[in-house]
């Protein structure tokens, strides 16, 4: 058997269009969050672990959340967690160790107690995309582990001022 042959009979996963390429222009209000690549990132060559992404995706959500007034310490307080649900990535392209990126986000709707984030991991000057996700949080009652019911009023209020700035 020839070489070429081999690797056409190779299994291939098959094509999704559930995070496609989003054009640079469709960051425009997105909060961004500057992260530099350090070792602890990486695997043994260099390459950004994919559980690092996702820790740099939390990252930006919370400092999303605070820079709307929002800290994460204050909904624990008031018995409020959100915890992932649902998390989808798209590698596109791997980033290396002492590179400098941004973490993109959004929050792209609220529908009830769910709240859908959208990500996106960039260059610094927005001409190469790295990553793509999508993440879902729920909103849950830490004391009785139960999901909640409805938002809390003071955090359902903040975030509609994050979606008025993403509809802008």
């Amino acid at each position: 058997m020839k070489m070429s042959e081999e690797k056409s009979s190779q299994p291939k996963l098959p094509p999704t269009t559930a995070l496609d390429n989003p054009s640079s222009h469709e960051f425009g209000n997105w909060f961004e969050y500057p992260v530099r690549v350090q070792p602890h990132h990486t695997d043994y060559a260099g390459v950004v672990w994919h559980g690092s992404y996702i820790a740099w995706m939390e990252e930006a959500r919370i400092e999303c959340l605070r820079s709307i007034g929002i800290e994460f310490a204050d909904l624990v307080a008031i018995g409020c967690d959100l915890p992932v649900v649902e998390l989808s990535v798209r590698y596109h392209r791997a980033i290396q160790l002492g590179m400098a990126v941004m973490v993109k986000t959004r929050m792209a709707e609220v529908t009830g107690v769910r709240i859908n984030w959208d990500y996106a991991i960039v260059s610094t000057d927005g001409q190469e995309l790295y990553v793509t996700a999508k993440v879902t949080l729920v909103a849950l009652d830490r004391d009785r582990g139960k999901i909640m019911r409805q938002l809390p009023p003071s955090f359902k209020d903040a975030l509609a001022k994050i979606s008025a700035l993403n509809k802008n």
